[in-house]
């Protein structure tokens, strides 16, 4: 029996990736500030140039008044300047505002603009504000949204804030910086759901021959939850898309199986370059005890960073998910996979060269996808807009794991004119290596063999090569013949077998007593020959008697 070690450590990262939690942020935002601090921070947008809109309603004590408003951008003179800078108190940090730019919003009856009114509440009077405001500027822009009353008894507030980007149904409850991410991923989906039926096609192929391996079932894994992880978040953003809330387990859902289709693909690609499935039936127990021991913790890893994501993420600081201790160390995490990848590949190229055609474009094409991850986290964390970040690093990420997917289905595709095919073990085969008399250490590896075509002629067809061969046993030398027969025989000083009589007597069985003679009987007369071309179809025999045959 083939042993199972991907599916083991498939389970292991699968169970481990269960504990990833992501937080979501709507677009309606409300809720209840009380707090003894005179200014905080209540949310943030990105809105378009000439469509964004904020619709608002505020409530609180008359008791507590006045409180204000206030819109920050994301120049560096606004919101950068004053956002966890404890060296500046409340007044400083609404100096940096502009009035002329009405990034103010005076909570009062006496300023018009905020549509604010007095209400009775039982005993006591409250300040209700039911108003909004529309953003114009040059770029799209980060707009943050603050509470102050400096100089008071500290802030009450009841809140509720809806923010949108136009009327269309592909940009109204989207900040800016998630414009075209519903179109990508169902454009995505498309993609990877074809990428996954090909790979069912190819896999019935390969079952039929024999050559569904663990290593490819691993792909069809990975490709498979790629394809429900879109289609969770493509059903998340399109709920979003309708009524700016959406259902946030839905995308925690969908953050989840990516990156269980993340780690899946790695181990099969560590495996793979080991040779598991390609040159070996099964990896080392040393060997088995590292890749759990990695796996593991790259999948503590992973939660760490969606922890981290969830509940340290500063929501007032536009941050990527790479862009903390926990994704630094999945970059590293990586690099070490890649370097392991390396040495992994080089060993099982070193003892199986004709293993070329597929090790060499394997290793190239992978290459640029371990060094892709990290180089992307990077640029991203650095070189990206963060009121373009999400939408550039969405697109990016899913073409970097479509690549990946494409150029493994390209070089395993089970057809004839594939000199880069990887398999040429069959399932049925591979138990039979494990349980050989032999034993030892070498029945892990699999025969030395290249790559055939004739490994993919149809099974439905007949295979005429094999008709015209024959197979034959192995010559026997006469020694090994004359040894079956009898004892050791007598050799000159040239190493040359002498038979003799007395030799062959002994050797050869006696042979069959004599047939006792018949006693004469009477021959019946035969007719006398005429002359004719007869003669020549006869048979004569060589007492002067013959048979004729006319023609």
């Amino acid at each position: 029996m083939e042993v199972r070690l991907g599916e083991k450590l498939l389970c292991l990262a699968v169970l481990s990736s269960v504990l990833c939690l992501d937080s979501v942020l709507g677009k309606y935002v409300r809720g209840v500030v009380n707090t003894k601090e005179d200014w905080v921070f209540l949310t943030r947008f990105c809105f378009l140039t000439e469509f964004g809109r904020l619709d608002f309603r505020f409530r609180y004590p008359k008791s507590r008044c006045c409180q204000n408003i206030l819109l920050y951008f994301d120049d560096s003179s606004q919101w950068p300047a004053v956002y966890k800078r404890p060296e500046k108190n409340c007044y400083q940090k609404e100096a940096v505002l502009r009035p002329e730019n009405n990034q103010v919003i005076n909570l009062t009856t006496r300023y018009t603009w905020s549509g604010c009114v007095v209400e009775g509440d039982g005993s006591e009077e409250v300040l209700s504000c039911v108003g909004g405001r529309s953003f114009r500027s040059v770029r799209e822009r980060w707009w943050y949204i603050a509470l102050s009353k400096c100089g008071g008894d500290g802030l009450q507030l009841e809140y509720e804030m809806k923010l949108t980007n136009g009327q269309s149904f592909w940009t109204q409850h989207f900040s800016a910086d998630e414009f075209g991410i519903l179109e990508t991923d169902i454009t995505f989906l498309v993609i990877f759901s074809m990428v996954f039926l090909l790979s069912c096609y190819f896999a019935y192929n390969l079952k039929g021959r024999q050559l569904l391996h663990t290593t490819y079932k691993m792909f069809m894994t990975a490709a498979g939850v790629e394809v429900l992880s879109l289609l969770f978040h493509c059903v998340y953003w399109g709920l979003y898309a309708r009524d700016g809330v959406g259902n946030g387990s839905l995308k925690i859902l969908g953050k989840l199986l990516f990156s269980v289709s993340f780690l899946v693909f790695l181990l099969m690609l560590i495996l793979l370059g080991k040779g598991f499935t390609v040159t070996r039936a099964r990896i080392s127990h040393s060997g088995s005890v590292k890749l759990s021991i990695y796996m593991t913790v790259y999948t503590i890893t992973y939660v760490i960073l969606f922890i981290y994501e969830a509940e340290f993420f500063d929501p007032g600081e536009v941050l990527y998910a790479y862009d903390s201790p926990a994704g630094y160390g999945l970059m590293a995490l990586q690099l070490v996979a890649y370097v392991w990848f390396c040495y992994a590949v080089l060993v099982s190229l070193k003892h199986y060269p004709e293993k070329q055609p597929f090790y060499v474009p394997f290793f190239t094409t992978y290459t640029l996808w371990f060094f892709a991850v990290p180089v992307i986290a990077l640029i991203a964390n650095f070189g990206i807009p963060r009121w373009a970040r999400e939408k550039i690093v969405n697109g990016i990420q899913l073409g970097i794991h479509l690549y990946a997917h494409i150029v493994f289905l390209v070089i395993t595709r089970p057809s004839a004119a594939n000199k880069n095919f990887p398999y040429h073990v069959r399932t049925s085969q591979i138990g039979i290596l494990l349980s050989s008399p032999k034993g030892g250490e070498g029945t892990e590896s699999f025969p030395h063999h290249a790559y055939g075509n004739s490994s993919f002629l149809g099974d439905s067809q007949p295979n005429f090569t094999e008709l015209f061969s024959i197979q034959s046993d192995p010559v026997k030398t006469v020694e090994e013949t004359v040894a079956r027969k009898g004892p050791e025989v007598q050799r000159n000083s040239e190493q040359k077998i002498i038979t003799t009589a007395a030799d062959l007597t002994s050797i050869l069985p006696p042979p069959p007593p004599p047939i006792p003679p018949r006693p004469a009987t009477r021959s019946p007369t035969l007719p006398p020959r005429l002359p004719s071309f007869t003669e020549y179809f006869s048979m004569q025999s060589g007492g002067g008697a013959g048979f004729g045959t006319k023609a």
